[in-house]
């Protein structure tokens, strides 16, 4: 975040959350600070700043998904139906809600990320809707692991790459590519509204769009086949899923002939941003990190699956 740019953000919020003269005294917290987006929050309002480059016309379109009644308890609603520009960013804002608490991970809903899922794949897509951007992030993350230089563990990794079909390298156009996806599932992806105790409704959609609908399921399926993901946790997320009626999945058999590429692909998206921060810090991957490379090198080659896959 460029330094005139994180005070004006600020102001910003602060400006919606009290119009006019109105008396505030609440503090300013920075959210986050990414290279993909800067996130404060002023009382109960919070502004995003988007990352360099986002399309505007893009972005208002998916302002405007997360504004259709018929998302209402799905998605967070935003306060204003189009983005800002501010100092060449686009900014949005939207109401605080409570994140999921990382310090409690037993309680983490996956109940709920699942059944929100489930409710998103079933709402039409409006139209004019872009592609949802899970293989576009994923073809970032390897662009970022070559720019990242030589490493011993990039290997494994780029060969997974090689072996998935075209359409998950961002190569091609997705497959029957027509439901609603979220793009980015995961649990930071979640908050309540109202805060503190409201129900949890799904956040971010800067990847929000129309697509393959098993690639909202596929980081948690690759935590688990990495052993990062207790069974019993992937069980209730799946479970909880089918039975809210989701279409990604059969309703009952084994889910994984439909979630194998989608997972595969996550789990190179995560080993590629693991070695690219492991160069870019100096330090040496640690012991989950390594699971998920371990995890690349075993799947290093064309299945057959996906040998047989015309969009391969």
């Amino acid at each position: 975040m460029t330094a005139d740019v994180l005070p004006a953000l600020t102001a910003g919020a602060r400006t919606a959350a009290h119009p006019g003269d109105t008396a505030c005294t609440h503090h300013d917290s920075v959210l986050a600070d990414r290279h993909d987006g800067t996130v404060v929050r002023h009382g109960d309002t919070v502004a995003k700043a988007h990352a360099p480059g986002t399309d505007p016309a893009e972005l208002s379109r998916r302002l405007e998904t997360a504004a259709h009644p018929a998302l209402t308890g799905t998605l967070l609603t935003p306060l204003r139906p189009k983005p800002v520009d501010l100092h060449g960013r686009l900014v949005t804002f939207w109401p605080y809600g409570t994140p999921v608490d990382p310090e409690t991970p037993e309680a983490a809903p996956w109940e709920a990320a699942a059944t929100l899922l489930a409710r998103l794949h079933r709402t039409p897509a409006p139209d004019g809707l872009p592609a949802m951007r899970g293989p576009a992030k994923a073809a970032r993350a390897i662009a970022r692991l070559r720019a990242a230089g030589p490493h011993p563990a990039a290997a494994p990794v780029l060969r997974a790459w090689a072996a998935l079909p075209a359409w998950a390298r961002a190569e091609a156009p997705m497959p029957a590519a027509g439901t609603l996806c979220h793009g980015d599932l995961h649990l930071g992806q979640l908050v309540r509204h109202p805060a503190p105790a409201g129900p949890w409704l799904l956040i971010d959609v800067d990847d929000l769009g129309v697509g393959v609908p098993t690639w909202d399921l596929a980081r948690p399926a690759a935590w688990y086949a990495c052993g990062l993901l207790p069974p019993d946790e992937w069980t209730r997320f799946l479970t909880a899923y089918q039975r809210a009626g989701g279409p990604a999945v059969p309703a009952d058999g084994d889910p994984w002939p439909a979630l194998d590429v989608a997972a595969r692909a996550l789990t190179v998206q995560t080993a590629a941003l693991a070695i690219a921060k492991s160069v870019g810090e100096d330090r040496p991957l640690d012991e989950v990190q390594q699971a998920v490379i371990d995890a690349c090198d075993r799947m290093g080659f064309v299945p057959p699956e996906l040998a047989h896959d015309p969009t391969a």
